[in-house]
């Protein structure tokens, strides 16, 4: 299984494709009520009779039931189209050239870019519509004061240990080290952590740790969001956190290694190579499958440390700002697929915690593992939705290979703040 891959450009995009996980076409158990169906059918500007969706592969097939039941109800043909490659950029070229669709399911980490670019319009949530999703969830999908998403699922990485080679969740991160090591010197692993590097590094899978020593991305505006003016990668700070992961790299405790990637860590934990995996819940139909004894937390930080602050992850349904039937599209992003049945469909299809709330209540009482992972992702930080993301990720990925290799880390953190400072023209 292969997870997605970091990345928000502004003009050549790397999106974050969605793993598929399974799970069979679902058929909807209940329709939203009448009450809905009618206002929406009384209401909605039917544009061109046509409302369309765009939306990767696994949630195409979720999606086309409950696309089916709308289109039935308001008296209008609702397309669900597949979009496989590079989605975000796909959809802005269409958006463009005036041949996109109505509405665009994404990650919220998409939402400055296309705001930026004028491709998406604000949600009109209710207030008690908003109150339905996890405050993080909609916190992602906030840009500028302004709802700009649906939510939908919530996602983010965690620790993953197998039971039976480590009984007991780690206190810090320390302790993760110490038991990889002492397990991979006994012989029962053949490595001391699986998190990936990959050649070219991998900052959304490493920022937990990176965080917890001390690191940083952006400053932060008087409002509290991340400030591109103050980018901190090259800072004092960020230089001790990149020291750290050299001492866990290959030149120290060979716990980080650009060996491991998003192809193998998952796999070679799945198969008993080590007891310890940092990933999210695209992992765990592997895992399952597998019959590792496993069990699920939050990356623990370093000890005398800050806390380990992942980075969480919303997927959204947007409605594109020059689609041809919006009113029609705000109708179904707003009272329809906020639906906790679609939400249980999406989830079935991908399982990733649902954004709202009693989707996952329900998900949580057959699946444990939903409920973990929002947990573990409690402290974290919502991926920022800044265009200016865009600049971070192949320098930062750039410095995190390098010291994991053991180049020096004050060098390989100011090269990548004059990369990052050039590009944003600071």
């Amino acid at each position: 299984m292969r997870i997605r891959a970091l990345g928000v450009a502004a003009l050549t995009t790397v999106a974050f494709g969605a793993a598929a996980c399974g799970g069979s076409e679902p058929a909807p158990s209940a329709a939203p009520s009448s009450a809905t169906s009618a206002t929406a059918s009384a209401t909605a500007d039917k544009g061109s009779g046509k409302l369309v969706i765009w939306a990767d592969p696994n949630r195409t097939k979720a999606l086309k039931p409950f696309a089916d039941q709308f289109g039935k109800e308001n008296g209008v043909t609702v397309e669900v189209k597949e979009i496989s490659k590079d989605n975000q950029q796909t959809f802005l070229t269409a958006s463009q050239q005036g041949s996109g669709p109505d509405v665009m399911i994404g990650a919220h980490d998409w939402i400055g870019n296309l705001v930026q670019n004028g491709a998406i319009e604000p949600v009109n949530l209710t207030e008690e519509q908003k109150a339905s999703f996890s405050p993080i969830a909609l916190k992602a999908v906030t840009f500028n004061g302004q709802v700009y998403g649906a939510p939908y699922a919530v996602e983010n990485v965690a620790l993953i240990r197998n039971t039976k080679l480590a009984p007991d969740a780690p206190a810090t991160f320390d302790d993760v080290i110490a038991k990889g090591k002492e397990l991979k010197k006994a012989g029962k692993v053949d490595e001391v952590l699986c998190l990936p590097v990959t050649a070219k590094g991998d900052a959304y899978h490493v920022y937990p740790l990176f965080s917890s020593a001390g690191g940083a991305i952006f400053g932060t505006t008087s409002g509290g969001d991340p400030d591109p003016k103050q980018v901190l990668v090259g800072s004092k700070e960020s230089q001790a956190a990149f020291e750290k992961l050299a001492k866990l790299g290959e030149k120290g405790d060979a716990a980080l290694k650009t060996s491991l990637t998003n192809e193998n860590s998952i796999p070679s934990f799945a198969g008993g190579k080590c007891a310890f995996l940092v990933s999210g819940p695209w992992a765990m139909a592997d895992v399952k499958k597998s019959g590792v004894a496993y069990d699920i937390s939050a990356v623990p930080g370093f000890k005398d440390g800050k806390p380990a602050t992942p980075f969480v992850g919303v997927q959204s349904f947007f409605v594109a700002s020059k689609g041809a039937s919006k009113t029609l599209a705000q109708e179904f992003v707003t009272n329809y697929v906020t639906n906790a049945d679609v939400a249980k469909a999406l989830y079935d299809a991908d399982p990733r915690p649902p954004a709202l709330t009693a989707a996952l209540e329900a998900v949580k009482a057959n699946d444990p593992d939903a409920g973990k992972f929002l947990e573990a992702g409690s402290g974290g930080i919502p991926m920022p939705a800044i265009p200016e993301m865009s600049a971070i990720w192949e320098p930062f990925g750039i410095a995190e290979a390098a010291v994991v290799k053991g180049s020096d880390p004050v060098k390989a953190a100011e090269s990548a703040q004059k990369t990052i400072d050039g590009s944003l023209k600071n």
